[in-house]
């Protein structure tokens, strides 16, 4: 039983050596694990201060990013309503051009009909002259004593210029 009973002298040494141990570790060993220790916690803080500044740095970058990406939607939502908006004046425009053209060849048929019109009614009429003229010549040529005689031959000439048209 006498490891569990030591004596004073025992303990008297082991608590000397105890101490020129803790005295040793204290004065050499304990700054460098202590520098150590705070060399590592300093470069977890910088690593955590890095992380958070680029964590930040992201941030910062994504919302320029959204904001580009809006100005971006907005831009080409305004080239579409411009294109749009040309479109729609381009056909307004070429409505309004195709209708000016139309009622131009309108006119210009309607003018095309009038005078086709007038040239076929002075037609007409120098054809009814030259045969009023010729049925004059004929009527003239015979000697006609009866008005009887007269309508046979009127009726005779209106027969031969049916037949002629």
């Amino acid at each position: 039983m006498g490891l569990f009973k030591p004596e004073i002298g025992l303990v008297f040494w082991m608590l000397v050596a105890f101490l020129i141990i803790l005295f040793i570790l204290a004065k050499y060993a304990w700054p460098v694990i202590i520098q150590s220790i705070e060399q590592r916690a300093e470069f977890i803080d910088k690593g955590v201060r890095y992380t958070r500044e680029a964590q930040q740095r992201l941030e910062e970058v994504d919302q320029k990013v959204q904001e580009i990406l809006a100005e971006a939607h907005q831009k080409q939502l305004l080239s579409l309503q411009e294109t749009e908006r040309m479109k729609k004046e381009m056909v307004e425009k070429a409505k309004q051009e195709a209708a000016g053209e139309v009622k131009k060849m309108l006119e210009e048929a309607k003018i095309s009909v009038e005078r086709m019109k007038r040239d076929a009614e002075g037609q007409l009429k120098q054809q009814v002259s030259r045969l009023s003229l010729e049925i004059a010549e004929k009527v003239l040529r015979k000697d006609l004593a009866q008005d009887t005689a007269q309508m046979e031959l009127v009726g005779k000439m209106l027969e031969e210029l049916e037949t002629k048209s």
